[in-house]
């Protein structure tokens, strides 16, 4: 099973665990992504994720199928929101079962790294006490590797 999802609305973490009930699996790694409350030295307020759907969940797709032909894993699930988020929402979930955790960790960082590389999503930062917002995109170029 894998899957990459985009979604407007909160993200159920309990509906996904779900999902990976396997009794040949022994391990299961997750990564959450939140909105904080700040970038570069300012203070957000809060974010709005825009994607090119189309392109999005094909090219995730893929990111999706690659992390299962490279690891030994059995299943994957990425969701990412879209639309208007405040500070604290879960914007990205990534899930990995398989039968050993290594392969689930590898996988895990695999799927975030290159979903945040490859797939058209877009975040507009709005903060605190200014009518200024900046637009960050798929990264392309080296990033800070703390966002």
């Amino acid at each position: 099973m894998e899957y990459f999802y985009l979604d407007s609305q909160p993200i159920d973490r309990q509906q996904l665990v779900e999902k990976f009930q396997n009794p040949s699996c022994g391990a299961f790694v997750s990564f959450e992504g939140w909105v904080r409350d700040h970038h570069q030295n300012q203070k957000v307020s809060h974010l709005f994720y825009e994607a090119y759907p189309e392109l999005a969940l094909r090219e995730g797709q893929v990111v999706m199928q690659e992390a299962i032909q490279t690891f030994d894993i059995q299943s994957a699930i990425c969701v990412h929101r879209s639309g208007h988020l405040n500070i604290g929402d879960m914007a990205v979930w990534v899930g990995i079962n398989s039968a050993h955790r290594d392969a689930a960790f590898q996988a895990c960082r695999f799927v975030i790294d290159e979903i945040k590389t490859r797939v058209p999503i877009w975040k507009k930062e709005y903060y605190v006490g200014s009518k200024a917002a900046q637009w960050l995109g798929s990264e392309t170029a080296p990033h800070d590797s703390q966002d």
